[in-house]
């Protein structure tokens, strides 16, 4: 299993010989109600990062625990925007300049700003680099289905009772569904089940490595042109300049 922190000059070397892919964690720690730990973002990105790692033979960065846009919650913890986007470009550029040359960034946390940002970052690191693809996506968004990217709901819950089924608790939900009550933007997580989430992350893995296998430069900046599109009715609505503003506004619609 070749994880950065653990290799050596000479066998990083040996692995970029086989495949010169970096996969980065990210993930955050958000309020995700009273069901679920402040951590599952990262916690499965990291696992799901993980298997991508061995199916790909790509190398795996240690977890990235610093997102921007949060639930408005005292539990979550983010950074400022402008410290995202030096820490997305300089690890972008400081694995370039390492010898990857493929770079996933799988966050966990998807907030639309964060989002944003991370697809933003992705286009100026290849930009900069005419022989660098850098793939930004949440474990399950390469599948196309926009219903599994809930918040604290089933398909999140049953993600992490497949990783870490003693941080589930479902009995400790609270009624009613809701956003500001139980933290849950989707279905009821009380439905969500282990051998659900190993479904979903066998099906994501397979994904990420076709979208690996296809992706160019040209054809990775048009699929960000798409999911800019996707949220723009969120930006138009709630974005005057600030990302954390934008999330304070949503959040007082809910």
């Amino acid at each position: 299993m070749p994880k950065y922190a653990e290799l050596d000059p000479s066998a990083l070397e040996k692995v970029w010989g086989v495949s010169s892919l970096a996969i980065v964690p990210w993930g955050a720690l958000e309020w995700h109600g009273a069901h679920l730990p402040l951590g599952l973002d990262g916690i499965v990105a990291e696992a799901f990062s993980t298997r991508l790692m061995e199916a790909t033979n790509g190398v795996l960065l240690p977890t990235i625990w610093l997102p921007i846009t949060t639930l408005p919650h005292p539990m979550s913890l983010q950074i400022r925007t402008e410290a995202l986007r030096a820490i997305v470009d300089d690890t972008v550029a400081g694995l370039y300049a390492a010898g990857a040359r493929t770079v996933c960034v799988v966050t966990g946390h998807y907030a639309q700003g964060h989002l944003i940002e991370l697809y933003e970052g992705a286009m100026r690191a290849m930009d900069d680099h005419e022989d660098l693809r850098v793939l930004v996506s949440t474990p399950l968004q390469p599948l196309g289905e926009d219903a599994l990217l809930d918040h604290a709901g089933r398909y999140e819950a049953s993600q992490l009772m497949a990783i870490r089924p003693d941080l589930v608790h479902a009995d400790r939900v609270v009624d009613p569904i809701s956003p500001k009550a139980s933290g849950v933007l989707g279905a009821d997580p009380r439905v969500a089940t282990a051998q659900e989430g190993e479904a979903l992350l066998t099906r994501g893995v397979q994904a990420w490595i076709k979208w690996i296998a296809e992706s160019t430069p040209e054809n990775l900046n048009d699929d960000y042109g798409k999911r800019f599109d996707a949220l723009q009715a969120y930006v138009d609505a709630y974005y005057e300049g600030s990302w954390d503003e934008a999330i304070l506004k949503w959040w007082a619609a809910k």
